[in-house]
């Protein structure tokens, strides 16, 4: 059985299924990136992604169109990030305990609205894989990288796109500057409050399109609890790759690596104990986070109310 494991077509097999994996916990964790660099942390992550994921599926199933799936679960996605910034920056509540409100509300909310709505398992028609003409004929490397559908080559290319976002840009820099010393940002005329508000309602569109790939791009379906901690594991991985997109794109990948070989491991049928294979890549990301702790290095003022007042 091992030899099966280790073959050419079963390793391009599960390299191709890490890369399609690796998009819920990119899109996540790139939008949560945004938020905690500006000083709020949003462990709603999960409850969102939820939403996101049975509003996309649910709008999809009623008017036929993924399309209209993907702008719906975006929709909610900012509204839920709308919400979680004004209690966080406008309420200015203890954000951990508001995140896990969040959390809870989403995936309840979520639940009775698809027992409400459907109440049974069905399947729609999403997005299909898209091979890129010449690339996905390259040996190996185009069946891995360039086979896939739109919102994994989405997600690969966020990772770039929000390095120069927030590394090159004034923006970007004015986000980095509230994280850090929002006193300071705000003495140079940036309004923290619409810094912090822009950034996790970002954060949270994010997280609502990584909830729809999951029933529009992964397995075309809903189910409760489709995202088993994914939203949990995008925060994880924020402080894994340091709030820097390129770290969060390995720790992503480390991840996802590790469950496509569980999942392949049971196809193959080895001699392995399902429960071991399952919990293998939750056992990583502690592992991980466990190694990086005492090198971690995060904004200033994350988690930390500013008043403009009292300062």
């Amino acid at each position: 059985m091992i030899h099966q494991l280790l073959s050419l077509s079963t390793i391009v097999g599960i390299l191709a299924t890490a890369v399609r994996l690796t998009t819920p916990f990119l899109l996540a964790a790139l939008g949560e990136m945004f938020a905690q660099r500006s000083g709020i942390y949003n462990l709603g992550v999960e409850g969102v992604m939820m939403m996101g994921a049975f509003g996309g599926f649910w709008v999809a199933l009623v008017t036929g169109s993924a399309w209209l799936g993907i702008l719906a679960a975006m929709g909610i996605g900012a509204l839920m990030g709308l919400l979680m910034a004004f209690i966080s920056v406008t309420m200015q509540a203890e954000q951990g305990i508001s995140g896990i409100g969040l959390y809870m509300f989403g995936w309840g909310l979520a639940g009775f609205l698809f027992r409400l709505t459907v109440g049974y398992i069905t399947s729609i028609d999403g997005f299909k894989p898209i091979a890129i003409p010449l690339l996905s004929d390259i040996p190996v490397l185009g069946t891995v990288l360039f086979d896939h559908n739109w919102m994994v080559y989405f997600a690969l290319l966020m990772v770039p796109i929000t390095w120069v976002i927030l590394f090159k840009t004034t923006w970007g820099l004015k986000v980095r500057a509230v994280g850090v010393t929002p006193e300071a940002a705000d003495t140079l005329g940036v309004s923290v409050a619409r810094v912090r508000y822009t950034c996790v309602i970002i954060g949270s569109v994010m997280a609502g399109l990584a909830g729809a790939f999951l029933t529009l791009g992964h397995t075309n379906m809903y189910a409760d609890n489709i995202t088993a901690g994914r939203g949990f594991i995008a925060v994880a991985l924020v402080y894994f790759g340091r709030w820097n997109p390129w770290g969060i794109l390995g720790g992503a990948f480390l991840f996802s690596f590790v469950d496509a070989l569980q999942l392949w491991i049971q196809v193959l049928g080895l001699n392995i104990p399902y429960e071991f294979a399952v919990m293998t890549p939750y056992v990583l990301t502690i592992l991980a986070l466990a190694l990086v702790a005492g090198r971690i290095w995060e904004p200033a003022a994350l988690g930390r109310p500013f008043d403009r007042e009292g300062g």
